[in-house]
């Protein structure tokens, strides 16, 4: 049996420093700077394919696996699977409750209403920020996102080249380092369809 942690943070601008420090009693520790929006995270992939039977994984709050319910969950299965547990430190303590069932059941529940509130805060955070983008619209001061690619880099014209050629989207990121995300709205953007 091992504690193995798992620590996130949203941007590579953004510091692991304090869940590093919550997570100091675990004998190996995975972190992403990447959005937990996403399960597609390699040190969440490698996590879930390291841990064992009987390993306990701890995170310093719930959030930090995931965003939304759904994916909450999905990771929240595969880690019972594994059969491993979850220990989520800014939850409260279950150790005094001697039986087993009980201490399981109410762990549970107290996970379903944070993984219900990290989905809620979401929300609220994308809905605040439409609200403010639309706002700097009606104000002519909202430029949107810098554009990462001209229409003539050469990577994305090798990612459209390799998707035409029947690459799958999978394949095109691989080969070109351009996130699937990204290429999905530069083929929108430049109406990149295969024949």
């Amino acid at each position: 049996m091992a504690k193995i942690g798992y620590a996130r943070v949203s941007s590579k601008e953004q510091n692991l420093d304090r869940q590093l420090q919550a997570l100091e009693s675990v004998s190996k520790v995975f972190s992403d700077k990447v959005s937990g929006a996403t399960t597609e995270r390699p040190q969440l992939q490698a996590m879930l394919d390291y841990i064992r039977e009987g390993d306990i994984v701890v995170v310093a709050e719930l959030d930090r696996l995931g965003r939304n319910n759904k994916d909450l969950t999905e990771i929240m299965n595969i880690i019972q699977q594994k059969g491993a547990t979850l220990e989520v430190l800014n939850l409260p303590s279950m150790s005094g409750i001697e039986d087993d069932n009980l201490r399981r059941l109410i762990n549970n529940l107290v996970i379903e209403l944070y993984k219900y509130q990290a989905e809620s805060d979401r929300k609220r955070i994308k809905e605040r920020q439409a609200q403010g983008i639309a706002l700097a619209k009606e104000k002519g001061k909202f430029k949107g996102r810098k554009l990462k690619f001209t229409e003539n880099d050469p990577r994305l014209q090798l990612a459209f080249k390799l998707y035409i050629q029947g690459a799958t989207e999978k394949d095109v990121e691989r080969q070109t380092g351009i996130n699937r995300r990204t290429f999905q709205r530069y083929r929108s953007k430049f109406n990149i369809n295969r024949e």
